[in-house]
């Protein structure tokens, strides 16, 4: 469709690499809106490419598509967003992006110590988890989850 300023579905799974029913999903869930002919054919606006492109972008990054659902409904419709609604969007998310990646080098640190040390069970590891004192601080990756073993008193004496 050079020069048209709307997309078959095909043409839309072409340009996003996503496939024909992952764009029905994606529609169905209201991230893209299709515009039916007298045909009753699905036609997309140009600008759902940026969105779907932004969906796939965001699920890489570890969004949810709940997530990914929220931002993407702070867009216009029917018109490509601009650079500032774009800037927008990635201010809002660098909190998420900044929590998601310290929570991914604490648990470099850990899984590091815990193959050094070979036990690899939180309940039995004399280094991180003497006496499973992080059961105290509830249920869950303790650590995962921001706790560090300081957390839970002095470590018994041997």
């Amino acid at each position: 469709m050079p020069g048209s300023t709307l997309l078959t579905i095909g043409d839309l799974a072409r340009r996003t690499g996503l496939s024909v029913s992952a764009i029905r999903f994606y529609e169905a869930r209201g991230l893209v809106s299709a515009i039916r002919t007298s045909g009753n054919q699905r036609r997309f606006l140009r600008s759902d490419i940026r969105r779907l492109s932004f969906a796939l972008i965001a699920q890489r990054l570890g969004l949810s598509l709940g997530e990914i659902e929220a931002e993407l409904a702070t867009l216009p419709h029917g018109r490509a967003p601009t650079q500032g609604d774009w800037a927008a969007i990635s201010q809002r998310m660098r909190a998420a992006l900044d929590a998601r990646i310290a929570t991914l080098e604490r648990t470099r640190e850990l899984l590091d110590g815990c193959i050094g040390c070979g036990c690899l069970s939180l309940d039995r590891c004399a280094l991180y988890n003497p006496d499973d004192r992080a059961a105290r601080g509830g249920a869950g990756p303790r650590f995962l989850l921001g706790n560090r073993a300081a957390d839970f008193g002095p470590v018994p004496a041997s």
